[in-house]
């Protein structure tokens, strides 16, 4: 744990060609993640209450081939809010449609399959998350509405983090964390998450991700680990919302 004080109120988001590097380290690590996996993991339950790891496979493979190609994701989303108007889905926004999509079009292909199209699919997300990034619309979660820019700069790469940590926590496997990417990952969630509440708050992150971030005065002082106060702030682990507040995965 680092002694320096992080003060969030002259901090700044994820931006520019920080934006694309850390997608990119983000997509081979869950690579590499994925290349350890052996015939019993893939049936492991994840934090993804619909999804076993196998199933979050076909998530992110088929999140990866939609942001990778208009035509497909427009297919997806479109499936999509069929299945949730026949209330065919776990879940109530478009997104769960899309995801709902994903996971059962890829259920028939192999896991060696799948793992090769998401090392061919990244590459061309990056491409179009860079390109689509501009559309001027915005779309609900329950952790608030975001834009298009939101979604392709910063949330799909923090969505993929957080499946690396469900992946881990699943199978067992320990997680490859360094302060420059996961910890950068962090501050950003925790950034976000100052931003929505407005509040004053000490916080101290444990762990090779973590850090001391503070807001104003006399606010609560909280103490977590680094992967586990991001895991609260998408809905996951035992501390729920902190304080009230979640971003969106």
């Amino acid at each position: 744990m680092t002694a320096h004080v992080t003060r969030v109120e002259s901090s700044s988001r994820i931006a520019g060609e920080e934006t694309w590097r850390l997608a990119a380290a983000e997509y081979r690590r869950m690579l590499e993640l994925l290349r350890t996996l052996g015939d019993g993991d893939w049936t492991h339950p994840t934090d993804c209450a619909a999804w076993d790891v196998r199933g979050m496979l076909g998530h992110l493979v088929g999140a990866a081939e939609g942001f990778g190609s208009p035509a497909e994701l427009i297919h997806q989303y479109r499936v999509g809010a069929k299945l949730l108007r026949r209330g065919a889905v776990d879940g109530h926004l478009p997104v769960d449609g899309a995801n709902a999509v994903q996971v059962s079009e890829r259920a028939s292909a192999s896991t060696v399959e799948l793992i090769a199209r998401y090392e061919r699919a990244t590459p061309k997300a990056l491409r179009w998350r860079r390109r689509l990034r501009w559309i001027p619309v915005s779309q609900p979660d329950d952790g608030g509405r975001f834009t298009m820019r939101e979604l392709f700069e910063v949330i799909l790469t923090r969505d993929t983090w957080m499946h690396r940590v469900d992946i881990a926590r699943a199978t067992g496997r320990e997680m490859v964390l360094t302060p420059e990417h996961d910890g950068r990952l962090a501050e950003d969630c925790v950034l976000d998450w100052a931003k929505k509440h407005g509040r004053p708050f000490s916080l101290v992150l444990g762990g090779p991700a973590g850090g001391r971030f503070e807001r104003g005065a006399g606010g609560p002082d909280i103490e977590i680990d680094a992967v586990e106060f991001v895991r609260a702030l998408s809905g996951r682990g035992v501390r729920g919302e902190i304080l009230g507040t979640r971003v969106v995965f």
